[in-house]
């Protein structure tokens, strides 16, 4: 009897194409009858990278070709990492699965050989949230882009004018590269972003996906991403946006963490909510108004 095939769309960097392949060992060990097929691609975000994300049109350019093939019919499931999902996906594609989460956490990365961050070093960041944060936790060093892949940005810190990087750890150790790990922030110093250590199972509406991916699923990373999803979307969040959010289950229940920056203020907000798993959404826009009005009416300190 011939297997029924399944194709996986992926981004074609070593770290995206380690992720889907985390996914496809999950199903072939669960699914042994299905054949499973791997279809990398160079998407829009891949391929210009002397721009930052919000000048070149946000994250919704590292999906543009994967959502076109699964509209096409060309894949069966897209593996993403949920961090670098826009908040509005593609109308008819919705994520189907939510992979128990890895190592939240964001990591400091030095040069080899390195031992210690020079105080007023040059961190490496494409990301405004973390740039905002490294301000009070390095206040005399400077923050400035980096953009590429995982590979790219390690080679860059090499050979060009930075003294750390600042990346995901789930990315690096998905990659066997925890040794290049110097420090770890705990979720309270950097809040992550939004779904980060997450991978996200993207699909067809309509279609039942349920038989394939219950190995895949996660029910409390799906309530904690959906609660940090709606907290960043509630604020308007895109990928310049220096918002953050990281949900956690603490005793049965949802323990929800949110920042917001007031950009024409220049102010920073953090704070916390506590509710039921199932009612992730709720908190997170409720959380979301909360900071934002907690931000429009401060006198002007941080929080």
């Amino acid at each position: 009897m011939t297997k029924r095939t399944i194709r996986i769309g992926s981004r074609e960097s070593r770290l995206a194409v380690a992720q889907a392949r985390l996914v496809m060992g999950w199903i072939a060990a669960a699914h042994p009858d299905i054949r499973l097929e791997l279809v990398t691609m160079k998407t829009t975000g891949d391929k210009i990278l002397d721009k930052t994300l919000d000048q070149i049109g946000g994250k919704g350019l590292f999906v543009k070709e994967l959502d076109r093939a699964l509209e096409a019919g060309e894949i069966d499931l897209s593996v993403h990492s949920l961090k670098d999902l826009p908040m509005e996906l593609a109308q008819g594609l919705p994520l189907v699965a939510f992979s128990r989460r890895a190592d939240p956490r964001d990591a400091l990365v030095l040069p080899e050989g390195g031992a210690l961050l020079p105080e007023e070093g040059t961190i490496g960041s494409s990301s405004r949230r973390r740039a905002v944060q490294l301000e009070k936790l390095f206040p005399r060093a400077r923050c400035r882009s980096v953009r590429g892949n995982l590979q790219t940005r390690l080679a860059k810190l090499e050979g060009e004018d930075y003294d750390a990087l600042v990346l995901a750890a789930a990315g690096l150790r998905r990659l066997g590269l925890e040794g290049r790990i110097a420090r770890l922030f705990s979720p309270r110093e950097m809040i992550p972003a939004a779904g980060q250590g997450t991978l996200a199972v993207q699909g067809r509406e309509g279609e039942d996906y349920s038989f394939l991916l219950d190995c895949v699923e996660d029910p409390v990373s799906r309530a904690c991403s959906l609660a940090e999803r709606a907290f960043v979307a509630a604020l308007d969040g895109g990928c310049s946006s220096p918002i953050a959010a990281y949900g956690e289950q603490v005793d049965g229940r949802l323990l929800l963490r949110g920042l917001y920056y007031d950009d024409k203020e220049g102010r920073s907000v953090v704070g916390t909510i506590e509710g039921a798993l199932e009612d992730g959404p709720r908190l997170g826009e409720e959380l979301a108004g909360q900071l934002k009005r907690e931000a429009e009416t401060a006198d002007g300190t941080d929080a």
